[in-house]
């Protein structure tokens, strides 16, 4: 199961997220985009229940402001 989650931030720690959204278990790639959102990560899971794992631990980051994700049907 893949889904991308698109995340906002804090921009004074965009770097240190980024760092530590890259290293959580799941997550297949992520980097910095322009416009709504400034990070665009991709995740790849068993179930549904990994993927609400993985965004509630991202939207616990410090300055993680809010997160969008879309799973892919």
């Amino acid at each position: 199961m893949n889904a991308c989650v698109l995340i906002k931030v804090v921009p004074t720690k965009a770097e240190s997220i980024l760092s530590k959204v890259k290293a959580i278990k799941g997550v297949r790639k992520a980097y910095f985009t322009y416009g709504r959102f400034d990070i665009a990560s991709f995740i790849e899971v068993e179930d549904y229940k990994s993927i609400r794992e993985i965004t509630e631990e991202i939207n616990a980051i410090d300055g993680v402001r809010s997160t969008e994700t879309l799973v892919e049907a």
